[in-house]
């Protein structure tokens, strides 16, 4: 038994060398073999302690052969050490969205529309003013403004609609695009990512979303979002982000065709880009895995996948999080994708953040995602955790609770609501 722990971390186990393997191994592409390595759960667990960076394949050991408990156990100390005590935050904001145009053609998403499409729509500022107004009296202060890769929208129209909504809502925050939409425009107007960002920040975006990351792989990618940027262009734009000091976000969507190695190797791609930032930018804030949501698409109508993640799973994906990215301070937990009880279970696995009660949400949702909060719920879900609920900015800056507050009317024969 091994109990040298660092002084700055709380050593309340000691992890045994010898454990029987677990369920989770998953394919590896050819040539892999970790047995060719001489790897042991105990000293992984003390250097992951010790916030050095693992291996890929050291955390594809991890992942497949430590307990589910021990797994935790790391993650909730290194939560502490990032961020100490027991307040646990959420944040109130909407996902909408600028348009459900896109030549993207990810094989995930059913809420694009092809060009031309009967369905199709550009969001109009009336629609804006209404959605602000209600997120305004839901407590709100940010819109979470995504949408397609429309082949006509370029810089100009971002560009333009940013700069209206702070000139008639100067309290508003723009938490808004993300990377692949950033190298779309960027394509388009045949300028790089910094002067396409630089310009937006001058237009009134605040942060930038770890949006369309899925995993970092370009197997995977080719494979699932063809259209799309690639890994390597999506940390790029990142990169960028940082440079300007914009407050960022990273994301991993998982349980599809990817392997254990891959998602291992998206978590050193992110905090490999986490350590160049600047040292007085933020960089990536928070980290937001979900598991893939497979209902109606186009990959599990292909048989190609399934979301066949477990509530255990899940967990350990997000003990995980925070064992191979100790460069980055805030983990959330995506109650939205596993639902209020497993998302409770994250908080003592390494996960400090709940997210928003999304007042509206449109993309996950259009893909089988039917949990629901109201402000009065998320906070007592985080209480139920034994947590203490302070609501935040995109910053990661605590809110007062305004006061007399309306809580959100959800549909509960459509969704869960808690």
């Amino acid at each position: 038994m091994l109990c040298a722990f660092p002084p700055t971390l709380p050593s309340l186990f000691c992890f045994p060398k010898k454990y029987v393997g677990s369920p989770f191994r998953r394919k590896h592409p050819a040539g892999t073999d970790f047995r060719r390595t001489i790897m042991n759960i105990s000293d992984l667990l003390h250097r992951a302690l010790r916030l050095e960076w693992l291996t890929p394949e050291e955390g594809v050991f991890l992942f497949e052969n430590a307990s589910t408990a021990e797994l935790m156990h790391v993650g909730n100390a290194m939560r502490q050490y990032h961020v100490p005590g027991n307040v646990v935050t959420w944040i109130i904001d909407r996902n909408s969205n600028t348009t459900n145009v896109c030549i993207a053609n990810c094989k995930f998403c059913n809420f694009y529309r092809r060009p031309g499409h009967e369905e199709s729509y550009i969001t109009t500022m009336e629609e804006y003013r209404v959605k602000i107004e209600e997120t305004f009296r839901l407590g709100g202060e940010q819109l979470l403004l995504q949408g397609g890769h429309h082949p006509d929208l370029g810089l100009q129209f971002y560009a333009d609609l940013f700069r209206q909504l702070k000139s008639e809502f100067p309290n508003l925050k723009l938490h808004a695009l993300g990377p692949p939409e950033i190298a779309h425009v960027a394509k388009l107007e045949g300028m790089s990512h910094y002067d396409v960002l630089k310009e937006l920040k001058a237009a009134g975006l605040d942060s930038l979303p770890g949006a369309g990351a899925e995993i970092l792989s370009d197997r995977v990618r080719r494979l699932i979002s063809k259209g799309k940027c690639g890994g390597e262009e999506w940390l790029d734009v990142m990169r960028a982000a940082h440079q300007l000091r914009l407050t960022t976000s990273a994301t991993m969507m998982f349980g599809h065709i990817e392997t254990n190695l891959e998602r291992m190797e998206h978590f050193a791609a992110i905090r490999q880009v986490q350590s160049e930032k600047p040292a007085d930018a933020k960089g990536f804030l928070a980290f937001i895995p979900w598991p893939f949501q497979d209902e109606d698409t186009i990959l599990k109508k292909l048989k190609r996948a399934r979301n066949a993640v477990t509530g255990d799973e899940y967990v350990r994906m997000i003990a995980m999080s925070r064992i191979m990215l100790p460069n980055v301070v805030n983990i959330q937990a995506s109650w939205l994708t596993v639902g209020k009880q497993v998302a409770q279970v994250c908080l003592h696995a390494g996960a400090n953040d709940f997210g928003s009660i999304m007042i509206e949400e449109n993309v996950v949702s259009a893909a089988g995602a039917r949990f629901r909060f109201t402000a009065d719920g998320i906070q007592q879900a985080i209480r139920e955790a034994g947590y203490v609920p302070q609501l935040r900015n995109q910053q990661y800056e605590f809110r007062e609770l305004p006061e007399n507050i309306v809580q959100q009317e959800l549909d509960r024969v459509a969704m869960v609501v808690d």
